[in-house]
């Protein structure tokens, strides 16, 4: 009797034990008392989060957590503050955002005689023969225009009296011009003589003379004269400098809260680098690239793509990059029809179609993504097209996700089109309220209307929308542009741009967390916070889903966690 009741308790305690076992994993670190949006409609909101190697083992209250608690977790108190997963930029250029906090930026400059005295600043350090280079001008938005001026454009003889031993290469903000001083005309050729490039133009003055602005492939001539110098510098020094933009871009991506990087094209021997990088665990974010070259130079070299979550998904290289038409500012998007304020002009077509549509076979062959730039009706429409005709070759492929990126300016017939071909409308949202002052000049009230950054009439036809800021075109800054989708209004003039094509506030975290992890085939382990998830997280001293549109702005990053591991605390 007495045997049979000891049995009889020892089965009821082991069955006790087992279901109430603890967790077979324990926690490195429990952030406790947190407002956590997660971005998982099944579990929208949670206040802890426990941590294991990196990644997410648990949610729920503070008081659930205790249970993967050993006296080496760390404990950290959020008291309160709003967490969400960390901010992924869906579209920007790495080595070029590097570049771009080594050398002039002019991204702040509100006048071209601001931007001649920063160069003036320059020359006095810089040693002669030395190339002098910048980044981040637009006429459109100084609040003053040059005196001697083409269409906006400054004429190039202020900056040249300034730096007449310098060459000087200054990129405009959206990537699709240059402004080049004497010097580096010189350097390059340029004379009366020199023919407009296929898909470029040298912007000249009455007398046939270039004032100093190159657009689109034009940009190639100044270009190569840059690249010229550089071969003649040491190569190691290249390399280091190279290496500190990369180390400056990161630093500034974990400031803005930002725990991945999508970055729009790159080269052969950038994507080597960054490969070695990741494979040193060098990286303290995670890097996705697209490859950036002509077909020729890609044709025989994919045998090693695509590079899939090399150094424990810290870098990726499955895309391919390339692009039809330029920027609207310079008058670079190629639209169905002409400019408003630019009669019988329909902007360019940069790269040959057929070239267009070779890279496109090469991308689908090796199972590569493609992400093609485009920003006017038409550029976006010729895109369309030639993915339709590449996935009905390819019937057996699918679920490709390709991009478009930009997908500015849109024929409202081609909205519908994007679901359909499955294809991802990957837009800035910073863009839009950047170009707000000059859209309507260039498209006309209708087309600005309906078609121009057209979020809302996208996400109500199903389409996934990307968000990011196209830094260096851009500030990264996500607050900034997450507060451009949300209510499409600029933060200095209050100019607000059809808000009836804003995104909601939900739509715009998914757009900047999970709907980007989705558009670069990474949904499976981050975007979100759910369990087996990473533990990137981003820690904010505003609630971006419920505090006021003014809140938004003052928003700043408190904490970024990437992978579990503290890479910025405020102050």
């Amino acid at each position: 009797m007495r045997t049979t009741f000891l049995f009889s308790l020892l089965f009821i305690l082991l069955l006790s034990t087992c279901n109430h076992q603890a967790p077979q994993e324990t926690a490195d670190l429990i952030l406790l008392n947190g407002q956590f949006y997660t971005v998982n409609p099944e579990q929208p909101t949670v206040e802890a989060i426990a941590i294991a190697k990196g990644r997410i083992i648990a949610l729920g209250t503070s008081d659930e957590m205790t249970a993967w608690q050993t006296p080496e977790t760390e404990i950290l108190d959020l008291q309160g503050q709003f967490a969400m997963p960390g901010f992924i930029e869906g579209h920007g250029h790495f080595s070029g955002m590097g570049s771009s906090l080594l050398n002039l930026n002019f991204l702040e400059a509100k006048s071209w005689d601001e931007i001649v005295q920063m160069v003036a600043e320059k020359v006095k350090t810089a040693a002669p023969g030395e190339w002098i280079t910048g980044r981040g001008w637009h006429q459109e938005k100084w609040l003053e225009r040059p005196e001697q001026q083409y269409y906006g454009y400054p004429f190039h003889d202020v900056l040249s009296a300034v730096s007449p031993n310098n060459p000087v290469l200054l990129d405009h903000a959206s990537g699709h011009a240059v402004f080049a001083n004497k010097a580096a005309m010189d350097a390059a050729g340029i004379t009366l003589e020199t023919p407009n490039p296929s898909g470029g133009a040298i912007l000249r003055d009455s007398r046939g003379a270039a004032i100093g602005v190159f657009e689109e492939k034009a940009e190639g001539l100044i270009v190569k004269a840059y690249q010229d110098y550089l071969a003649t510098l040491d190569q190691e020094q290249q390399k280091a400098i190279w290496y500190k933009g990369v180390e400056l871009a990161q630093a500034e991506c974990l400031r803005n809260g930002i725990t991945s990087f999508q970055d729009a094209g790159s080269s052969f021997e950038e994507i080597a680098r960054y490969k070695e990088l990741a494979e040193k665990q060098a990286f303290d974010i995670r890097l996705w690239a697209m490859l950036r070259h002509s077909y020729d130079r890609m044709k025989d070299s994919l045998s090693d793509f695509p590079i899939i979550d090399v150094g424990q998904n810290f870098f990726t290289c499955r895309a391919i990059k390339s692009e039809v038409d330029g920027a609207l500012g310079s008058f670079g998007a190629w639209l169905l029809t002409s400019y408003s304020d630019k009669p019988n002009f329909h902007g360019q077509n940069t790269t040959p179609i057929p070239e267009v549509k070779r890279i496109a076979g090469l991308a689908i062959a090796h199972d590569m993504q493609l992400c093609v730039h485009a920003i006017g009706d038409r550029a976006n429409r010729v895109v369309l097209n030639i993915y339709e005709e590449t996935f009905n070759a390819y019937p057996d492929k699918i679920n490709l996700r390709w991009r478009i990126e930009h997908a500015q300016h849109l024929d409202t017939s081609d909205i519908p089109r994007f679901k359909e071909l499955g294809v991802i409308a990957s837009m800035q949202g910073i863009h839009c309220t950047s170009d707000a002052p000059f859209v309507v000049s260039r498209l006309g009230e209708s087309r600005a209307r309906f078609g121009a950054y057209p979020w809302r009439s996208l996400l109500d036809a199903g389409v996934v929308v990307a968000n990011g800021t196209d830094v260096p075109v851009e500030n990264i800054d996500p607050i900034q542009s997450f507060y451009a989708s949300v209510t499409r209004r600029r933060t200095d003039t209050g100019l607000v741009f059809f808000p009836e094509q804003a995104m909601t506030r939900e739509e715009a975290v998914y757009s900047y967390t999970l709907g980007n992890a989705y558009a670069a085939f990474e949904e499976h382990f981050k975007g979100s916070l759910e369990v087996g998830k990473v533990a990137d997280i981003v820690v904010l001293s505003k609630d971006l889903i419920h505090c006021s549109d003014e809140e938004i702005l003052q928003t700043e990053v408190v904490m970024t966690f990437v992978d579990g591991k503290l890479k910025y605390k405020r102050g």
